[in-house]
């Protein structure tokens, strides 16, 4: 489901600057937040050190709402910064889970933000709270944060607490710790998430995507692997890969789909060429008669493309977006929600009417916005409908950090493809295979894949549930 729309979201992305001099460290984070502002549009925060002294602000809202001028200003000149930009796959959407999250303890101040979703949060939460523990945020990363800060107590130095606290934490997580001498990164040893370093002139800068190292002029250098630790201080870069190859390496391989921008470079693979193949795919396992080829903004564009260009049938623009449109468009009513999606998204007559339309989107998750989607284009004039969809059927909820919940609010739990078609209102539909979407990174990605909500054949064991709010407790009567 595309993202005009609010479709399936990822928790978060993570950017971090190391220099051994002073330089704008705020400005330049704010600049990568903003390349990864996709992976987040719930809050965002930003830390600078400035040789041990941390200055922080974080709130709800974008980047360029958070941030102004004069509050960058605020954070000031450092040679450490670490960014977040957050959307709330756990925990509710409020200041308290802004991250990074700064923790000060008896070693000194610590700055954390986190990528990704943890399947024993709940039960490493309920052994500090017993040990006296005090949270203030409903999200993960603090979790992840008093078990470094425990190891912190102990171990000689912030590289070593990370690196035995890593081997505490189960699931998803790419992380950046900021101390006050250094700047640590680490990916969990399964790789669900990405995390990559680049440099700028003498700096080392770590992003969940390498378009934030575009964004900044900054030199791709290579993706962390899975379960290794990075430390970056005056000495250069260093890596501790005491928790690589434990695992089979899992990339979300919804990272590809969708919710990578298409000008990232993820394990070697170029987004943009993975979703072309994916609508080469598409064409090939369900090819149909058909006069034009459009696709949903923003991720079904690429699929779209690439499926014209396998087919021959040309490639025509179908919508026009309201850019406009922002995350607090208010939709008080049923009507007003259903008004919204022409408001938000409008149909290009010309392109439709009168033709075969073969319908290009990511995902379809309950089905509504794909209802009101081929609505448009049929009430646009469109003959018939054909919709193809560039990953399989979602039948099973994701403990790793996407805001795949419940089967019982996914379709194709429900209905099958044939009754799903029906209900959207399309003449045919037709998603990728399994096999497709494993193969769309192509043979120069060097990752293994994770497919389980497609498949229900998880990496590691999971949880039998895991609510939005599973650190929320009400009352009893």
């Amino acid at each position: 489901m595309s993202a005009v729309f609010g479709g399936i979201h990822e928790e978060c992305g993570v950017f971090a600057i190391y220099s051994d001099k002073t330089i704008d460290a705020a400005m330049q984070t704010y600049i990568g937040l903003y390349a990864l502002q996709h992976r987040g549009q719930e809050s965002c925060g930003i830390v600078v050190n400035d040789r041990g002294v941390f200055s922080y602000h974080k709130d709800l809202g974008l980047v360029h709402e958070v941030f102004d001028k004069d509050t960058l200003a605020g954070l000031g000149q450092g040679n450490i910064a670490v960014g977040h930009v957050r959307y709330s796959t756990t925990g509710n959407s409020n200041r308290s889970n802004a991250q990074p999250l700064v923790v000060r303890h008896i070693k000194g101040p610590m700055a954390i933000a986190h990528n990704g979703n943890l399947v024993n949060a709940r039960e490493l939460r309920e052994e500090y709270e017993l040990k006296g523990a005090i949270f203030h945020s409903t999200n993960d990363t603090e979790v992840i944060s008093y078990a470094i800060t425990e190891q912190r107590l102990v171990c000689p130095s912030i590289e070593k607490a990370v690196e035995n606290a890593l081997g505490r934490l189960r699931g998803a997580f790419s992380i950046v710790v900021m101390s006050p001498k250094k700047l640590i990164a680490a990916r969990d040893p399964f790789g669900f998430r990405p995390l990559s370093l680049g440099k700028l002139g003498d700096a080392y800068v770590v992003a969940s995507e390498t378009c934030a190292f575009d964004s900044i002029g900054a030199e791709f250098i290579r993706d962390l692997l899975p379960g290794e630790l990075i430390v970056i201080d005056e000495n250069g870069v260093r890596s501790v890969k005491t928790h690589c190859g434990k695992e089979k390496s899992s990339m979300c391989v919804f990272e590809y789909v969708y919710f990578a921008r298409p000008d990232s470079i993820i394990e070697g693979a170029s987004v943009h060429r993975a979703r072309l193949r994916a609508g080469e795919f598409l064409w090939q396992e369900h090819p149909v008669e058909a006069d034009v080829v459009i696709g949903v903004p923003d991720s079904g564009l690429d699929a779209a493309l690439g499926l014209s260009r396998e087919s021959g049938i040309p490639y025509g623009v179908g919508f026009i977006k309201n850019r406009y449109v922002g995350r607090t468009f208010i939709q008080p009513n049923q009507a007003d929600r259903t008004n919204s999606v022409k408001i938000k998204l409008n149909v290009v007559k010309d392109t439709v009417e009168g033709k075969r339309v073969i319908l290009v989107d990511d995902s379809i998750v309950r089905g509504t916005t794909s209802k009101r989607i081929v609505n448009l284009i049929r009430e646009a004039g469109a003959k018939e409908i054909h919709m193809r969809i560039s990953c399989p059927p979602f039948k099973n909820p994701c403990y790793f950090g996407t805001d795949i919940d419940s089967r019982e609010n996914l379709i194709a739990c429900k209905m099958s493809v044939e009754e799903i078609a029906k209900e959207i209102g399309a003449d045919t539909l037709g998603y990728l295979s399994v096999e497709g979407v494993r193969q769309i990174a192509g043979k120069e990605a060097g990752c293994g894949f994770c497919d389980a909500c497609f498949t229900g054949n998880y990496p590691c064991p999971v949880p039998k549930e895991m609510p939005k709010d599973k650190f929320e407790f009400k009352i009893k009567k």
